[in-house]
This record gives C-alpha cells, structure tokens and sequence, in this order.
C-alpha cells in the first residue's frame, strides 16, 4: 500500500481497521485464471465483505451456512451461481429454497442424510435440483465411496435428481507438489471407478486443493512455476471432465491489510514489548507458530532499519496470548506508530477471538481500482452481543 495512502486513511478513520483493495483482488484473480485456466469458484467463509465487487469475474461462490446465503441474498449474488455446501445443513431452509424453486446453481451432498432429506423436498416440490458428491478426504466432510456408487445408482431414473459430479477438499495452504500430486492421480482413479462401477459419466470435478499462499518474510516461494506444475497435473488426468477449483485464501489474502497503532510501549525482564490497539481477536495468520513467524508488514511512518531493536508486537486483550509477532526487529518504534499488516485479505478478520473483552470489530474499508476509498463497514459494538438481551427471571 502506498505510503500516501495510508496517511489518508489514517486521517479518516480510527485505528484498527481492515483495508481491501479490490483492484490487487482483480489483478489476482486475473493471474490465477491465465496460469490455472480452469473456472473457479470462490468460498466466501474467506472473506464476505467482496462478493459484489468479484461477481463478474468468479463462476461460482462456496455457500457453507444459513448466514453467508442471507448475505449473499442481500448483495443480490445470482443464486444460479451459489453451490449450497456445508456439513451441517438445515433441513427447512434446504426445503424452503427448493420449495421457493430458486434457480441454485447446485447443491453438495456431504452424507446419505442429506441426500434423502433433498430427495424428497424435490420430488414434493416437483423441482429439479443439481447434486455435487462429496467425497470424504478422511475426516467428518463428505461421503466414502460406496456411499457415492449407491446414491449415483438411486439416482438413475429420477427426475427431479441430477447428479453432476464429484467434490473433493482436502485441506489448505499445501506447499507440497507430491501430495497435490497424489490427490489428482486418487481423483483421477476413482472418477474412473465410478464410470466403471455404475456406467455414469461425471460431468465435473470441483476440486479445493488448498494453493499455499506466502504469509511470512521467511517463505518466498515461486508461484508461476507451481501453479504451472499443478495445472499440468490436471491437464494429464486420464478421465477427461469439466474441473472446477474452489479457492478462498489463494483468491482473496493479497487484497487486504490490517492497521493497527501502537498504544504504548515498555521494558520488562530486558524484553520490548509494544501494546497496540488491535490483537489476535482481529488478525489471525495461518501457521504463525505462537507469532514466532514474522508475517510481511510495513511501518508508518516508515524509517530505516538501521540500529532496529527487537520488540514484541501485543495486542489488547488481557491474555498472554495476544501476541501478533514476537522479536520484530524495528527501529524506534514508540506511540503512534502504525504497523500495516499484509495479506490479511482471507480469514484473519473472522478466525479470531472476535467477542473477547467485548472490543468492537474493527471498521472494513474498500479502496477502488481507481485508488478512491469508503467505509463498507463501521466499527460494530461487540458489547451488544455479550450482554443478555432481555432483563431475566
């Protein structure tokens, strides 16, 4: 972020808040359709607050619960683009949507439960739906394969059922070309086995395999040349079918920041430790190892590094716990220096302690392709929440 920038939305706005700047969003996704060229679909548990503005370019958004459709309902998202996922879904609002016989995209089919419960509201409802299987990877998520033979082969005949493929998830942030590598060829196998098993075509695979994406100073890693070597995986799968990616972090992390002021500072047992006004209930990084990882930061106002002294960067919750980074080295760091923390665009704003000590969640601001920005979110009172809502027994 331009050091222009952030002076003017300091002037603005009261520390901490979120910055996503939708047109590095736009150039990102652009990148990972040139070197993927597959569609994507986009899991909006990675970050709500850019759906609108990532509609045109995104094929489909990953839907997980009751809130994230009322939010994608309020921005007026096409639902012929929604995939309806999640492990847990509730039996009304699943037949309330097919008994409204909205145009959904498709609908994931996560246990035989499940499939029953969205059999039978279509066959009632006369309403044809669209079914992705979830294949389990191993752990709570999705079906084994018997499960999926059998409901492909109940399937046959019915007309308010359409099978479409397969989905697959496995985990995130994989560093590892072999293990990406062992899941296509696995995938690649077992479309091939369901083709042979129940004579049923699969139109498509949508595939999370959890693009790694670099969070800290100490992991620079040569994405071109990964996304190149991944993308041939695909390209060689023996059974040829339409594949979808569904991403998150890889999408959206590069679009944000966090910025968040130091409040004081102070020396105890021969340890500097600077107190700033957010914490660890706004910024999570995945894999931070207790803040021992030094995630890409900037400082405002900027200055040299030289005679930087080490401090630990803590947060203001009344925890030892809240610590964003520990033996940062900075030089003159004192009040009012604001550290700009980097790819916080996915997940850091909601994996967080949000409601401890009854902090405000930070304001969200949006800065446009052409540099202007506003306020999408004020800061939300967090007391509200914690206190009973009505006056007891």
């Amino acid at each position: 972020m331009k050091k222009r920038m952030i002076g003017e939305l300091l002037q603005n706005y009261g520390t901490p808040f979120y910055v996503f700047d939708i047109g590095i969003l736009k150039e990102r996704i652009a990148y990972l359709r040139k070197h993927l060229k597959v569609d994507l679909c986009y899991a909006i548990k990675a970050n709500t607050f850019i759906l609108k503005e990532i509609n045109d370019h995104i094929d489909r958004f990953e839907v997980c619960s009751e809130g994230e459709l009322s939010i994608c309902e309020h921005m007026q998202l096409p639902m012929s683009k929604l995939v309806i996922s999640g492990v847990h879904k509730n039996p009304k609002i699943m037949r309330q949507l097919i008994e409204r016989k909205e145009n959904i995209g498709i609908y994931t089919i996560e246990s035989m439960n499940q499939y029953v419960l969205l059999k039978e509201a279509a066959k009632q409802n006369h309403c044809l739906i669209r079914l992705l299987l979830r294949l389990t990877s191993g752990n709570q998520f999705g079906l084994n394969e018997e499960e999926i033979y059998g409901i492909i082969q109940d399937a046959v005949g019915n007309p308010y059922i359409e099978i479409k493929g397969i989905q697959y998830f496995s985990g995130t942030q994989k560093h590892s070309l072999k293990k990406l590598k062992r899941e296509v060829s696995y995938l690649d196998e077992f479309l091939i086995s369901v083709s042979d098993k129940t004579g049923f075509s699969i139109q498509e695979l949508e595939f999370g395999p959890g693009l790694p994406v670099s969070y800290f100073e100490s992991e620079e890693e040569d994405e071109e040349s990964f996304l190149h070597e991944f993308s041939k995986m695909l390209e060689s799968m023996t059974y040829k079918t339409h594949v979808v990616l569904e991403l998150g972090r890889s999408i959206a992390a590069c679009c944000g920041y966090y910025l968040t002021k130091v409040v004081d500072v102070k020396v105890n047992k021969h340890q500097r430790y600077a107190i700033v006004d957010g914490g660890i209930h706004h910024l999570v990084y995945y894999g931070a190892s207790m803040a021992m990882k030094h995630p890409k930061y900037e400082i405002y106002p900027a200055r040299k590094h030289a005679d930087a002294q080490s401090w630990n960067i803590c947060g203001s919750l009344c925890t030892v716990n809240d610590i964003l980074v520990k033996q940062l080295m900075v030089a003159d760091l004192s009040c009012d220096d604001v550290l700009v923390f980097k790819n916080t665009g996915a997940y850091c704003m909601t994996e967080g302690i949000s409601l401890f000590l009854s902090h405000n969640l930070p304001t969200v601001i949006k800065v446009e392709e052409d540099g202007s920005f506003c306020r999408i979110r004020e800061a939300v009172r967090t007391d509200l929440i914690n206190m009973p809502s009505g006056k007891g027994e």
